[in-house]
């Protein structure tokens, strides 16, 4: 019986991360066919992703206050959780800044911002299938490794972009909310870094 609930929490890890995933491919639709006419539409499909994400970690939480013994300590379950959880509200934030500003037409790099953020969720999605094996896993540590390198591919296309924008935009509307929603896309790549942080710690801490 313990082996099958250790699982559950694991493999509640993995759905929650490849729902991350799930709204990563959303915003990057909504941005290569951008239509600012379906925006609230398609705001309701990413807070769907997002509500069936915090139903599975609430009820991962749910499980914990019933448990007597744990895979990991139970604080780590709760971090980790969170800080999964956190990757589906930062993407749900970049649509919802493109809706608050009334975004009518999409900067290019935004695209390729996406697909970054696509690549970074794929990633995290793989650390956590791994997760399950950290104590014999040898690809844990490539994974960590290459989600710390793309949250720095992040940190440099954030810089990219925001000169860029400043160079290319005269409007003052435009230069602020696309400021906002070039954070919101870092933020992203912040939360995957958070998640590796996170399984890292959790592996070192049961060596």
């Amino acid at each position: 019986m313990a082996a099958k609930n250790d699982a559950y929490y694991f493999n509640t890890f993995s759905e929650c991360a490849s729902l991350a995933s799930e709204a990563a491919e959303v915003l990057h639709t909504v941005l290569t066919k951008f239509n600012s006419d379906e925006i609230d539409e398609i705001m309701w499909k990413l807070h769907d992703v997002e509500h069936q994400a915090d139903e599975k970690k609430h009820d991962m939480l749910s499980a914990l206050l019933k448990a007597f013994i744990t895979p990991i300590e139970r604080d780590d379950i709760i971090k980790l959780s969170q800080a999964i959880d956190d990757i589906t509200d930062s993407i749900e934030d970049v649509v919802i800044q493109i809706n608050m500003d009334q975004v009518k037409l999409i900067r290019p790099d935004s695209i390729e911002f996406s697909e970054l953020l696509i690549r970074c969720c794929k990633r995290v999605e793989e650390l956590l299938h791994e997760f399950r094996n950290f104590k014999k896993s040898k690809q844990i540590k490539d994974i960590i490794i290459e989600i710390n390198r793309l949250e720095e591919e992040g940190d440099q296309l954030y810089i990219s972009v925001m000169k860029n924008l400043h160079a290319t935009s005269k409007d003052p509307i435009e230069i602020i909310a696309w400021r906002d929603i070039y954070k919101a896309f870092e933020n992203v790549c912040d939360s995957c870094e958070d998640v590796a942080n996170i399984v890292e710690s959790i592996v070192i801490g049961n060596l």
